[in-house]
């Protein structure tokens, strides 16, 4: 009996250990990483340039950047800061553009939901309708249906044209409405209307509050950002100085830069995780 229980207790434990979480391949922490850097290019807008092409931008300006520091410092340790902080100025360009992108769109999508709906309501076939945004619809997302209205005309696929559609637009109210869309061609249906214009305004409510919270918060946020650099900005300026520039070639200097990057940017992530909004994720792609 005693034996019986124990390898109850022995299958019971390993059960419990098979359906905990399973630690991702290394291969497929890459590829996430650059789906995901992908996919912040979409949401700025910027769909020319790939995650590798990031990547080479960034090692790019960390030279140039090193070089210049260099040539007018010859202080390694403060070179290889602002190349670090070099570094990231073009995924901070990115970040910024996908910001400004994201606001823009939250102003427009509720005119894109009322063109469908009229167009459902007058009778236009749903691949019409979507078509018909890149002529009427905001000058934002016109680019993105108007590659939809020509993969339909070549392809005549709905739900392919419609997931690449989803991607084009990579934002997760463009994913509620192509998901209501693709349910509204599958099962049919007369609520579509009356949905849409249910979404309208929940997200005519949604992008005011937002931008009351944000002009609050804005000032904070910005001067947050200041006090960051603020430190740095005084070291390019030290750096004009051969005596500061020789205490900075020391060991001691050395470990005062890395406390101080350490501690910068400790303080950068706190403050953008305190100010940041909370955004709707992308639940449907």
């Amino acid at each position: 009996m005693g034996a019986f229980l124990g390898l109850l207790f022995g299958v019971g434990i390993l059960l419990i250990w098979r359906s905990g979480p399973r630690r991702p391949p290394r291969g497929n922490r890459s590829a996430s990483w650059g789906r995901k850097r992908t996919e912040m290019l979409r949401q700025a807008g910027v769909d020319s340039v790939s995650s590798n092409q990031l990547l080479a931008m960034q090692v790019a300006s960390a030279i140039i950047a090193a070089l210049i520091v260099l040539v007018a410092t010859h202080t390694v340790t403060i070179t290889a800061c602002f190349a670090v902080i070099a570094s990231f100025l073009p995924v901070t360009l990115v970040r910024r553009l996908r910001s400004r992108r994201s606001v823009e769109l939250r102003d427009v999508w509720p005119e894109v939901i009322d063109h469908l709906a009229s167009g459902v309501r007058a009778g236009l076939a749903l691949p019409e309708a979507l078509s018909s945004l890149g002529i009427r619809g905001p000058e934002q997302l016109r680019p993105a249906f108007l590659r939809f209205g020509a993969d339909y005309r070549s392809s005549g696929r709905f739900m392919e044209c419609l997931d690449r559609l989803k991607d084009s637009l990579a934002d997760p109210v463009g994913d509620r409405v192509c998901e209501t869309l693709r349910v509204a061609r599958e099962v049919g249906g007369t609520d579509l209307g009356q949905v849409l214009r249910t979404l309208s305004s929940f997200l005519r409510e949604d992008a005011r509050t937002r931008a009351e919270l944000e002009t609050r918060q804005g000032w904070t946020v910005n001067a947050a950002k200041l006090a960051v650099s603020a430190p740095w900005l005084v070291l390019l300026l030290f750096a004009t100085q051969r005596q500061s520039l020789e205490a900075y070639d020391t060991a001691t200097g050395t470990l005062v830069l890395l406390i101080g990057g350490g501690v910068c940017v400790v303080a950068y992530i706190v403050m953008m995780r305190i100010g940041r909004l909370p955004s709707e994720p992308r639940v449907l792609r």
